[in-house]
């Protein structure tokens, strides 16, 4: 669980927005992993890095002014966890996946959570309500910010609300992987005008459980992830060349 719980802290880091007002910016601080892994985690989640965009080591290592060992073993993290992938001769890109995988993917989260909900309306108290609750409030105010990237995050961290709740680590590690992948597919394959519509999803979800009943939540959730495949628009992406340089400009400052 301490590994999942890091793997979140390192999500969340991803998602914070750049500061800004009149306070002098802190001292620049040479770049970690973890800083690193948080601007490639960030740039794929806001859609700035695209399906098929290549990362070369070589680049990467110019722009944080880190080595390309240190920078090999970050994408190698982000490939574990499904972020980026690893293709054989040709370097590290943005997953590019095929309708089939989309599929796949998507029908396997529907089973899964199917099972979750089964699991969970026998056990639900107040407290895992407050939760939901509480973390609705949090996706409607993202949406209000029309805040694509955090909404995305939101949306995969309900799911993960209602495994979690159940205990067994295993099932939560299932879904993360699953969540690793599928926030990517969304990330490069939806349009932004769509990517805050799944908060009154959640909430009609979340008011089935509360009315103990399991066959109305399955049906919600089976069609909640049904139309979250379907708004992904799977145009064929040629492999152009990335700016990474001005990606990660915000990025790269904290290392000069």
């Amino acid at each position: 669980m301490d590994r999942m719980k890091a793997g979140d802290d390192s999500l969340k880091e991803a998602l914070k927005p750049p500061g800004r007002g009149g306070r002098r910016a802190p001292r620049a601080q040479p770049h970690t992993d973890a800083s690193i892994h948080a601007a490639i985690a960030r740039a794929i989640l806001h859609g700035e890095l695209k399906a098929g965009a290549k990362l070369p080591e070589h680049r990467l290592a110019e722009i944080f002014g880190a080595s390309r060992e240190r920078i090999r073993k970050v994408l190698h993290r982000l490939a574990a966890e499904r972020r980026l992938e690893i293709i054989p001769n040709r370097g590290v890109r943005v997953p590019q996946p095929t309708i089939e995988e989309v599929k796949r993917v998507y029908e396997a989260h529907r089973v899964l959570e199917a099972g979750v909900i089964v699991q969970l309306v026998s056990m639900l108290d107040a407290r895992i309500l407050g939760i939901l609750d509480a973390h609705l409030a949090q996706e409607r105010l993202a949406a209000e910010r029309g805040d694509r990237a955090e909404s995305v995050r939101l949306s995969g961290a309900f799911h993960l609300h209602l495994v979690d709740a159940l205990g067994n680590p295993e099932l939560s590690r299932f879904l993360r992987d699953l969540l690793s992948r599928s926030s990517v597919m969304v990330s490069v394959y939806e349009p932004a005008s769509q990517s805050i519509c799944a908060v009154d999803e959640h909430g009609a979800i979340v008011e089935a459980l509360r009315a103990r009943d399991a066959t109305r939540a399955i049906q919600l959730s089976h069609h909640h992830f049904l139309h979250v495949e379907q708004r992904l628009h799977m145009e064929p992406k040629n492999e152009t060349a990335a700016d990474l340089k001005e990606i990660f400009r915000g990025a790269a400052r904290g290392a000069k």
